[in-house]
Formats: structure tokens, C-alpha cells, sequence
């Protein structure tokens, strides 16, 4: 049997995102670990050391940690541990694409725990988060003691196509417009390919302005209602060229890995029990991929938020996710 469904159907217009966060907690200890001759990778952990180990994988690729990620644990329960990925964050070099793919990350995520003297942890990740969370749990499923993910996405051809060609583009017309006009008509047919050019480009300000679009396009989506903050992350320009470069890298490669890897190797992390958050109207990871996941997950459970997008910055998102880490 699978875990239980949950469809909330109520819009809460009340809540803030302060009532179903934990406070603001500072670090307790921060530092980096070189992974590779060319890769750093920048690390910090919160709340309580004694407690049980959480790594949090940030999404993107490219997106890097965020002190707010502290506030979905209880600190007096949890040691919060996070790390920016390779290229993005603090960690360096930035926004470098060599030596970055997806079975690196998952090395990282592996040296990091063993850096750490950490037996086994729970895995939180979102998003991008969620594809890297899941694979690392498929490569080390002996060390992940659950899995709690929000915003599946596995990166196939169709969800591809769906975010970046054709599709949420039918939802936002008015958000897609600059991120499709931004490249010439003769190349539009494959915006992936085109945007990959510019944001390889030997020229800095071809680079900036296609991240820029590329970014703005992406934070006009994720959530339910668009938020005005979230498009200034477009304007930050340090931000916007890691996160549109590397997304932009890994996604023309199709992350390094086969067509529904993760759906073919599921019975791999069958046993660990995983909660999946998905918003109804997520539009940059739609619902499909998070219950066909939680359909080949028998020890998985899914909460479809009804009045919520894609980000767990949305109140009823928040509200869930600090309900499975206050369950695990």
C-alpha cells in the first residue's frame, strides 16, 4: 500500500510564512572541502550538533544554499547540514562547468558525510533538489535513513519540454514572451541549444544577459502567486549566471544520466521511506512526475498541496514540509 494522499482544499490567505517556520537560527560551524584539484565545495551546519543528521540539497543546479533552508527543522532536534554544489554559492570556482555532472555531486554529497563521520542521514531536497536527492539515494541507499522531497522533478525529455519549449509557456504567455524573444527566431525551434550557446559565450555580457532571462523566466513560474522578490533574484547577476549556466549545462546533457533513470532504478530505494510535498499548480515541476514517482514508491507518501506552485517559500508548502521533518 502506498502512503497516505493528501489534497488540501482550502486557500489560506491567514497564514504567513513565520507562523509555520522555525526562527531564524545562525550557524554553528561552517567551512569547505576540496573535492577535486578544480572544485571546493563550501558546507555549513545549524541547529544542534547532538542531533539527528539532515543534509539539505538545494535546487537549481546552480541555485546554492539559503539561510532560510534552516527553518524547516526543529533546531534543538536536528544538525542541519548544507552545502553549495559545485560552481554555485560559495563554493568554487564559480559557475564552472567543468568537471560538473551529476555522479560529482553525488561523490560531494558522499564526501561531505563521510568528512563528517556521519553513519547514515535523512535527505531534504527540492526541486533540482529532489532529482539529486533521489539519486544519491539510489547510488548509497544504505546511508539515507528517509527521504523528504518537494517539487519532484526527474528531468526527462518531457519535462524538459514542457518548462523550457513548450507548455508552461501556454500557462505564462506573458512571462515566456521575453525568455523566447531573447533568441532569434531561426533558432527558437530548441531554446535549450540556443540559450546553451549564450550562456557559454567567451563574451561576459552575452552570458549575463541570457541568464538574466533565463533566471527571470524561471522565478515568474514557481509560484501559485508571483511574487515581485522573486524576479530581483533575476537582477543579481553573480546569482542568475551560476544558476542559468549550470541548469543550462545539466540540462542539454540531461544530467548525465539515462532517460527515466530514476523511475527504471526505484526499486533500488523501495524500502526508505519518503515523503513527497507537490504543489497542485506547480508549473516548473508539474504533478505528474511526483505521483508517478510516489506510484512506483511503496513506502512513500504524497501530499498534494491544492492552493500552492512550485516553491517552498508558498505558505501551504512550508506548512507540510516542517510537518514531515517534525514526523521524521
Amino acid at each position: 500500500m502506498h502512503g497516505r494522499f493528501l489534497a488540501e482544499a482550502m486557500l489560506d490567505t491567514t497564514t504567513t510564512l513565520d507562523d509555520v517556520l522555525f526562527p531564524p537560527i545562525e550557524t554553528y560551524d561552517s567551512g569547505t572541502l576540496q573535492v577535486t584539484d578544480l572544485h571546493t565545495i563550501a558546507w555549513e551546519k545549524s541547529g544542534n550538533p547532538e542531533g539527528a543528521p539532515v543534509v539539505v540539497i538545494h535546487g537549481g543546479p546552480g541555485g546554492g544554499g539559503q539561510p532560510a533552508y534552516r527553518q524547516y527543522f526543529d533546531p534543538s532536534k536536528f544538525n542541519i547540514i548544507q552545502f553549495d554544489q559545485r560552481g554555485c554559492g560559495k563554493s568554487t570556482p564559480h559557475a564552472e562547468l567543468r568537471d560538473n555532472t551529476t555522479q560529482a555531486m553525488v561523490a560531494d554529497i558522499e564526501a561531505l558525510r563521510v568528512s563528517f563521520g556521519i553513519e547514515t542521514w535523512h535527505v531534504f531536497g527540492g526541486s533540482w533538489g529532489s532529482t539529486l536527492s533521489l539519486i544519491y539515494a539510489q547510488t548509497y541507499p544504505d546511508r539515507v535513513i528517509s527521504l523528504v522531497l518537494r517539487g519532484i522533478f526527474m528531468c526527462r525529455k518531457s519535462e524538459l519540454h514542457w518548462f523550457y519549449q513548450d507548455g508552461a509557456s501556454h500557462i505564462f504567455p506573458d512571462a515566456f514572451e521575453p525568455y523566447r524573444e531573447h533568441i532569434p527566431k531561426a533558432e527558437q525551434a530548441n531554446l535549450i541549444k540556443a540559450y546553451y550557446a549564450r550562456l557559454t559565450s567567451d563574451d561576459g555580457d552575452v552570458r549575463r544577459a541570457a541568464a538574466k532571462q533565463w533566471t527571470r523566466w524561471e522565478m515568474a513560474t514557481s509560484r501559485l502567486f508571483p511574487d515581485p522578490s522573486y524576479l530581483e533574484k533575476a537582477e543579481d547577476l553573480d546569482f542568475a549566471v551560476a544558476f542559468a549556466r549550470i541548469e543550462c549545462h545539466y540540462f542539454i546533457n540531461a544530467i548525465f544520466v539515462e532517460e527515466a533513470h530514476i523511475l527504471n532504478h526505484a526499486s533500488i530505494i523501495a524500502h526508505i521511506p519518503t515523503v513527497i510535498v507537490q504543489g497542485r499548480y506547480d508549473v516548473v515541476c508539474p504533478a505528474r512526475s511526483a505521483w508517478e514517482l510516489h506510484k512506483v514508491l511503496p513506502n512513500s507518501s504524497l501530499v498534494m498541496v491544492a492552493d500552492a506552485g512550485h516553491s517552498m517559500g508558498e505558505v501551504s508548502i512550508a506548512r507540510e514540509l516542517v510537518k514531515a521533518t517534525n514526523a521524521l
